[in-house]
């Protein structure tokens, strides 16, 4: 416990920024780590900034485009409430190590969400966030990485560059070279490198398949790579785009552009590339995925932003490759529930029950804890849940 006179010397610095005698060096230390993650906030916020107002420039300001934008902030100020609490338990908690530098590009950083006990290895998960390829960020993983971390689980949310800043060639990219870094480096945090699980949501979950299946690609030919497909033990598909030609309509009726999506996407001849439903069934790379770990896709059968069928149809191809799959549909449930509004429900979650206890068969001590841990703090108000999930633009 901090004594008052800790306290006291935590503060005694002298006019020209150095510690003064009395100063203890773990407080400086503490001190320059928060400043450092100050700064690197600030930076991250103005390159944000410069990169909406970028994008806007593309996306013009059309009567379409400002109504989602009203919608979206209305949705944001009906959640504030739970994302606030969120905010302050990423900011204030030792348990998250923010900002980890994975990679020579911006936005290559992940932050790490570690249980508060590591008496032995921990299985981890690493995190690809949604965001329409365009307005993904780290931080959105924060509500999924703090109560995966309450469950014996270490999460790593990788951040990658967006559209404009990088087209979708350099987000699988920078996803896989993140991917790369926590098989490498993740039992320094006490991560067990045998038990590791690849997640994506939205826009995430295509990327992250990307990422997955162009490395077992690569594998198969014999190139060189720095992880292993084996190193994978399952990937969460959540509310995924697996077959990019399917969805050019529906995104056009929902205000994505089908010049933004294609300039995205690098072209109309790329979309097979970036399709895992499409290579997958290519002939000359077809052994390429029996490697593949077990998929697991989840979908609400109410997500308009994308359908449902999307996934249906993706876990019918890989069953007829041969690749093990498995589908769970959520009856009623939206693009956003599954991922913001359940969580911030609290209690009990079908979704978030089924992946710790996927994660954890088998490990009794693991599944005692689970057992034993506190139910999930409901966040938000329950009618500010339901007007957010009326109002809601995806």
């Amino acid at each position: 416990m901090k004594t008052t006179s800790d306290s006291l010397r935590c503060r005694t610095t002298t006019t020209t920024g150095r510690i003064s005698g009395n100063a203890s060096p773990a407080c400086f230390s503490r001190s320059q780590s928060f400043s450092r993650d100050i700064g690197h906030a600030a930076s991250e916020t103005y390159l944000m900034s410069r990169l909406a107002f970028t994008l806007l420039r593309y996306l013009g300001l059309g009567r379409r485009w400002m109504l989602r934008l009203l919608a979206l902030l209305l949705y944001a100020m009906l959640l504030m409430p739970g994302f606030l609490r969120v905010v302050y338990q990423f900011c204030v908690s030792s348990q998250v190590r923010r900002s980890i530098i994975y990679g020579d590009q911006p936005r290559n950083r992940l932050d790490l969400y570690l249980p508060n006990n590591i008496d032995s290895p921990k299985p981890v998960v690493i995190f690809v966030t949604g965001g329409a390829w365009i307005i993904g960020y780290k931080a959105w993983g924060a509500l999924l990485g703090l109560q995966l971390a309450q469950r014996d689980i270490i999460v790593a949310s990788i951040d990658y560059r967006n559209f404009p800043q990088g087209t979708i060639s350099d987000m699988v990219e920078d996803v896989s070279q993140g991917i790369s870094f926590v098989c490498k480096n993740i039992s320094e945090y006490g991560g067990d490198p045998n038990r590791i699980y690849l997640m994506g949501q939205s826009a995430g979950a295509h990327i992250s398949s990307c990422a997955l299946f162009q490395q077992a690609i690569k594998e198969f030919k014999g190139d060189s790579i720095s992880w292993s497909i084996s190193q994978i033990k399952a990937y969460f598909g959540l509310s995924g785009v697996y077959h990019l030609p399917n969805l050019i309509e529906h995104f056009e009726r929902r205000g994505l552009h089908r010049s933004i999506f294609l300039s995205i996407m690098e072209g109309e001849e790329s979309l097979k590339q970036f399709s895992p439903e499409m290579f997958v069934e290519d002939p000359s790379v077809k052994n390429a995925f029996s490697i593949l770990p077990r998929i697991i896709l989840f979908h609400g059968t109410e997500d308009f932003t994308i359908p449902p069928h999307a996934s249906i149809t993706f876990v019918e191809t890989l069953k007829r490759i041969g690749v093990p799959a498995d589908l769970i549909l959520y009856k009623g449930k939206t693009h956003t529930d599954l991922f913001v509004q359940d969580p911030l429900r609290g209690g009990k979650d079908e979704l978030f029950d089924y992946i710790v206890d996927y994660i954890h068969a088998g490990d009794v001590d693991a599944l005692a804890k689970v057992a034993m841990a506190p139910p999930r703090k409901r966040l938000c108000p329950e009618l500010l849940l339901k007007l957010a999930g009326i109002v809601s633009p995806f």
